[in-house]
C-alpha cells in the first residue's frame, strides 16, 4: 500500500493567536491539539512573511514573544509575498470575494494557493472561514491552474481516530 501524501496546510496568524487565547478556551484547547498533531509531523505547514509582518505588529510584547516561541517549535516551509501572490491577491478582490480592507486576507489565500497547499487553516470566519470564500477561492484556484483548496478551522483537523 502506498503513503499517503502529508496534507499541505497554510496557517494564518490567527491559528497562532489561538494557541495562547485564554479567553476562548475552547478554540484555544483545539488549536493546541492541532499544535501537537503539527509538531508530531502528521502535516506539512507553509507559514507566509505576512504571517511574521503581523505578529510584529502585535503591540503587546509578551504576547508576540509567546506566538514567536510556538513558531519556533515546529517545521515549516517559509514563502514570501510575491508578484505572483499580488496578483492571486488581485484576482480575489476583483471578483469580490474580500475587499481592499481585507488586503491581508487576500495575500493569505494568495500565499497558500501559490504554495500549492490543500488548505487554509484560520479561525477567521468572517473573510476565510465561509461558504462565500471558500467557493470563490476553489473557483481562482481553478481558473489559475492550481489545486483545488479548503478554508477549514483548525477543530476540523483534529478528530481523534475512533475507538
Amino acid at each position: 500500500m502506498r503513503n499517503i501524501k502529508k496534507p499541505k496546510i497554510y496557517l494564518d496568524t490567527s491559528v497562532i493567536g489561538y494557541l495562547h487565547q485564554e479567553t476562548q478556551p475552547e478554540k484555544m484547547q483545539d488549536t493546541l491539539k492541532l499544535w501537537e498533531k503539527i509538531k508530531q509531523g502528521e502535516y506539512e505547514v507553509v507559514l507566509s512573511q505576512l504571517v511574521f509582518d503581523e505578529i510584529s505588529r502585535t503591540r503587546n510584547e509578551e504576547i508576540k514573544e509567546i506566538m514567536l516561541g510556538f513558531i519556533a517549535e515546529i517545521d515549516y516551509k517559509k514563502i514570501e509575498v510575491t508578484e505572483e501572490v499580488k496578483k492571486i491577491s488581485d484576482l480575489v478582490m476583483q471578483n469580490h470575494i474580500l475587499t481592499q480592507k481585507s488586503i491581508d486576507d487576500s495575500l493569505h489565500i494568495g500565499c497558500a494557493i501559490i504554495a500549492e497547499c490543500d488548505a487554509i487553516v484560520s479561525w477567521n470566519f468572517k473573510h476565510l472561514v465561509n461558504i462565500r470564500t471558500i467557493n470563490g477561492v476553489r473557483a481562482i484556484a481553478t481558473m489559475c491552474g492550481y489545486n483545488n483548496m479548503n478554508i477549514v478551522q483548525p477543530t476540523m483537523l483534529i478528530q481523534e481516530e475512533d475507538d
